[in-house]
């Protein structure tokens, strides 16, 4: 008999300005998926909740002040990677200061775009994801062919 599956768990933030456009990164240097666009994110920490990761990764990631009371969730991924993964996409609308690059190491590019135009390349399940929640569908998996 198998043993349970676990689970890593990240959190995804979809940050929306005035023109209703998308904040997409470029990674870079991080050794996955280094070149293709995708959100701010990063993996929940032991004893974090799913909106204080968001918000944490906000500040650290583009310098935004995020108020967890203004994360709205969007979408929750289960995908196939390396290990079982499940991946929740918050939206962003308010939040303090300026978006900036605070991780010019990991990042080479910010862009802000309109959903459903997508920055191109794009991280493989972070593209499978926003069609999903462009289409109001909150649940998704993401098996890589």
């Amino acid at each position: 008999m198998a043993g349970r599956m676990q689970s890593i768990v990240d959190v995804h933030v979809l940050f929306f300005n005035e023109q209703d456009e998308c904040l997409f990164i470029r990674r870079a240097n991080t050794g996955y998926k280094d070149g293709q666009y995708s959100l701010v994110a990063g993996h929940l920490e032991p004893g974090e909740t799913i909106k204080g990761c968001a918000v944490r990764e906000a500040a650290e990631e583009v310098g935004a002040i995020v108020d967890a009371n203004d994360l709205v969730l969007s979408g929750v991924m289960r995908r196939d990677a390396d290990q079982n993964r499940i991946s929740f996409f918050l939206t962003c609308h308010r939040w303090q200061g300026q978006i900036i690059n605070n991780e010019p190491d990991k990042c080479d590019d910010l862009v802000w775009q309109p959903l459903p135009h997508l920055p191109d390349p794009m991280v493989d399940y972070v593209q499978e994801a926003l069609k999903s929640i462009c289409k109001s569908e909150i649940l998704s998996d993401f098996i890589p062919g």
